[in-house]
């Protein structure tokens, strides 16, 4: 187990993603004994602010996105120059963000996040009476929180692990994501102006800087976190997940980390489109440098003249796809030994365009089949960049092996014509054990802020399947059942004594009201 006394207060350098240069003053970092102090001042919040009303806590929620909004262009500039991403992407970014904090303070109005149950006493019943028993969600307390390299406002410092807790009712510390530090800052700056606005505890709010792998540590060992939220490598989540595994008191860490989001394309839908898919494929594969967690990372088909037709098309966009800067020199690094270990695996199809400056990621297409992919589990790892892998499947057996082989996903895609709807019913019960969500005639990247989408899977997708990080269902995670029996109505929770529901769904008796 790590000392966290060993943990430094050093610089931290703020970096122009495209020239890999060093930007503005060094900013501070934090040590062992801040991690200490920020829990601490967490802790102390929590009493205080799970007692705040739904009502209290939507408009908490919606002052930090106007806040977010009031921040204006140095925000937006901020983003860019640290991540490399061009402004459109940045602004849709920063409405997404806004949307995720909306979204949960519908959530918390409506009322049904509370899960409330109401069993009446029934004294006569034989040959045992029944007591009353009544059940809400409370929140679990203060949540940590990890900033992902690769979407510095959506799932960073005010995204929506954080959006969720604390709609949940639970203070939140982040630990911020060491690539982009002044993007990160002036959102803190943001959520704790509507701290203070709306009245709140500090503590409600805290952040912890650094480069350190042992700062991230040293918060998840701290006793006073009750849960984790983090997006990012399964290497880091894994440590994370050991990490509260290996405490007095083991908390549950909710990590997204690693999946391919394989794409099958069904032979009437490659007979009738094959080219155009393989266009509209490499424009999903390149958006974002291909730095989505969605990114189609895997692509399954049986032999034909309409692969054949997406194969050329793809090869030919992918061959005029520019290199687009990558987050980090680091995440680039990993994308080219990636790359470099699947081009002495498979045969190239196609390479994207060398780009000039640092940290330039080159798109890459490659092909096997389907009995190397089932003999070598490497094939199947996520590359996390612009590069995807065709396996070509002689049958519909072949195909199924090769989907029941793969690693649970956070996401699988059946493209299909009317005449392949009898091989896509067949595959969907597949497709359900590995993913979280099936989508038919689309790709992969973009993930709707919605009630019914899930943004999890079954493992390594995330160390929880149970669970999504994205959409309305986020708030479950910071939540757990509390039923109280026969307690007299002035003992019980607001929302549960008699007449207390007002709009608020209620299973009554097993009947919802």
């Amino acid at each position: 187990m790590t000392d966290t006394s060993t943990l430094a207060r050093d610089a931290l350098r703020s970096i122009d993603a495209a020239s890999g240069e060093p930007v503005g003053e060094p900013l501070p970092t934090h040590t062992a004994a801040d991690v200490a102090a920020v829990c601490a001042a967490a802790e102390a919040a929590f009493d205080a602010y799970r007692a705040t009303d739904a009502e209290s806590r939507a408009a908490f929620l919606e002052r930090i996105g106007a806040e977010i909004v009031a921040l204006g262009d140095p925000l937006i500039e901020a983003g860019c120059r640290e991540s490399g991403l061009p402004r459109a992407r940045i602004e849709g970014e920063r409405g997404r963000t806004v949307g995720q904090l909306k979204l949960f303070a519908t959530v918390l109005r409506r009322g049904d996040w509370m899960g409330l149950r109401i069993d009446p006493a029934m004294p006569d019943r034989a040959p045992l009476p029944r007591p009353d028993l009544r059940l809400r969600m409370v929140p679990l307390g203060p949540v940590a929180v990890f900033g992902a390299s690769n979407f510095p406002l959506a799932f960073s410092t005010a995204g929506g692990d954080t959006a969720s807790a604390l709609a949940a009712g639970c203070p939140v510390v982040v630990k911020q994501h060491p690539a982009h530090p002044q993007t990160a800052a002036l959102v803190a700056q943001a959520i704790r102006a509507a701290v203070k606005a709306c009245d709140l505890p500090a503590g409600v709010f805290g952040e912890l800087t650094g480069a350190s792998n042992d700062l991230g540590g040293a918060l998840v060992r701290d006793p006073r976190i009750a849960a984790v939220g983090f997006t990012g490598s399964r290497g880091g989540g894994l440590a994370l997940v050991k990490i509260a595994q290996e405490r007095d008191v083991p908390i549950p860490v909710y990590a997204e980390m690693s999946s391919i989001n394989p794409v099958v394309l069904c032979p009437a839908a490659l007979a009738a489109r094959g080219a155009a898919l393989g266009t509209a494929f490499v424009g999903s594969l390149t958006m974002g440098a291909g730095q989505f967690c969605t990114n189609p990372g895997l692509v399954l088909a049986i032999e034909g003249e309409g692969l054949d037709a997406f194969t050329d098309a793809a090869a030919t966009a992918l061959a005029e796809a520019g290199a687009q800067v990558m987050l980090t020199q680091g995440i680039h690094a990993a994308y080219e030994k990636g790359v470099d270990a699947l081009a002495g695996r498979a045969e190239t199809i196609a390479r994207g365009k060398i780009g000039e400056g640092v940290a330039r990621g080159q798109a890459a297409f490659f092909s096997t089949t389907a009995q190397a992919f089932l003999a070598d589990a490497a094939l199947g790892h996520e590359v996390f960049g612009a590069s995807s892998l065709l396996v070509r499947c002689r049958d519909e057996a072949e195909l199924t092996a090769v989907l029941a082989a793969a690693e649970g996903q956070l996401t699988a895609t059946l493209h299909m014509d009317d005449g392949d709807t009898e091989l896509a019913a067949r595959l969907v019960p597949v497709l359900e054990r590995k993913a979280g969500r099936i989508l038919a005639n689309g790709w992969p990247t973009g993930v709707e802020v919605a009630d019914a989408m899930v943004h999890g899977g079954p493992f390594p997708a995330t160390s929880d399947a149970r669970t999504t990080s994205v959409g309305s269902l986020a708030i479950d995670r910071f939540l757990r059942p509390v039923s109280y029996q026969n307690l007299p109505q002035a003992l019980l929770p607001a929302v549960l004594r008699d007449g207390g529901q007002d709009a608020a769904p209620v299973l009554r008796n097993g009947a919802w009201a």
